[in-house]
């Protein structure tokens, strides 16, 4: 038996916010001071490191588990099954349903609940439940989809990543440039012959590293305001990326039995373009090796990071076509990680 994606589907904003909607922006540092640099240099300088140019923000009218259901719809219509044959739906993302122009969280009901109410499935046995494991908590949600399926107790798991970051965002805080809104759901489904996953790892250090990703207060709040805020140790987020990344996907090849003479394609977290580039190159040098062109496929440019959609985002957007330079053939060995608040940090390694 093999454990195999059957079908795959994303949704993204139609709000497109280039870095000139920012020029205007009163960025201020976390003590409540003024840069130095002016804005247009803060920007240059931003999208030389992370590669970003603009970003999705969802429309006020909708929120993360609509986003959520859009991508599951074409997901099940692309494995061409009922959605009645879904034994798990599995709904990562890590802020829930927050309101356009309100700060609250919403997660009563779950999300993976209301996209079960939304897509009208009828069987009871059909479970919703949501994860919150930063943003590999897509890959994460496969991960358990292949356990549920191994062990006999589903033979179809939905699995959704689904953010909107833009609702969570400290305006104030030059690093909310990074974040993005989106979400991509894949079927993981027992096959005969199907894709196969081969091997994966997780791996969450919550020691030092635990609060490196938080919510805090506004950069320019005052004592009275309450309000929080995504907040971020970037440098510290990089360093341990680059190092444990490439070293649990290192693993992970080991563990499959793969060469990463092998590998074709490596969907990354788009967190970061200068991070992602330093962690394939690690992970090439660690076999002796120079990473092929073209190996990881990326949007981050014009998507920005949303979060636990981007793998799955990346994912159907080649599945379909949508990058040119970049396709998917039966056999090919592709790799799927990612790294973000807990610190949660993961791999799998999949023959398409």
């Amino acid at each position: 038996m093999n454990i195999s994606f059957i079908g795959t589907g994303h949704y993204l904003p139609e709000i497109i916010q280039p870095n000139s909607q920012f020029e205007k922006s009163e960025f201020i540092d976390e003590n409540g001071k003024a840069f130095e640099s002016d804005n247009k240099e803060i920007i240059e300088k931003f999208q030389a490191i992370t590669g970003i140019e603009s970003r999705r923000y969802l429309e006020p009218h909708l929120n993360t588990s609509d986003m959520g259901f859009f991508a599951a719809q074409k997901a099940i219509e692309n494995a061409k099954i009922s959605a009645e044959e879904i034994d798990y739906i599995i709904f990562a993302h890590n802020f829930g349903d927050v309101r356009h122009g309100e700060i609250q969280t919403d997660l009563l009901p779950s999300l993976a609940s209301r996209v079960k109410n939304k897509l009208g499935i009828q069987n009871p046995k059909c479970v919703a439940y949501d994860m919150i494991f930063g943003c590999p908590g897509w890959v994460e949600g496969v991960i358990q989809a292949k356990a549920f399926i191994k062990s006999g107790m589903a033979k179809k798991c939905l699995v959704i990543g689904a953010e909107a970051l833009s609702r969570v965002v400290d305006i104030n805080d030059r690093d909310s440039m990074i974040f993005a809104d989106g979400a991509g759901a894949t079927v993981v489904s027992a096959t005969n012959d199907g894709g196969n996953i081969l091997a994966n790892v997780t791996t969450t250090l919550a020691n030092d590293e635990a609060y490196y990703l938080y919510f805090g207060k506004g950069n320019k709040a005052s004592d009275k305001d309450q309000t929080r805020y995504i907040k971020m140790l970037g440098r510290k987020v990089y360093e341990l990326a680059v190092v444990h990344v490439p070293n649990a996907m290192a693993e992970a090849i080991e563990e499959a039995g793969v060469s990463i003479s092998e590998v074709k394609k490596v969907f990354l977290h788009q967190a970061n373009e200068k991070m992602d580039e330093a962690m394939v190159k690690r992970l090439y040098r660690k076999f002796k090796a120079d990473a092929p062109d073209g190996v990881m496929p990326m949007n981050i440019k014009e998507v920005g990071n949303n979060s636990v959609a981007t793998v799955p985002v990346l994912f159907d957007m080649v599945r379909r076509k949508q990058m040119p330079e970049h396709e998917l053939n039966k056999g090919d060995v592709i790799l799927f990680a990612s790294v973000g608040a807990g610190m949660n940090l993961n791999c799998i390694v999949y023959r398409y």
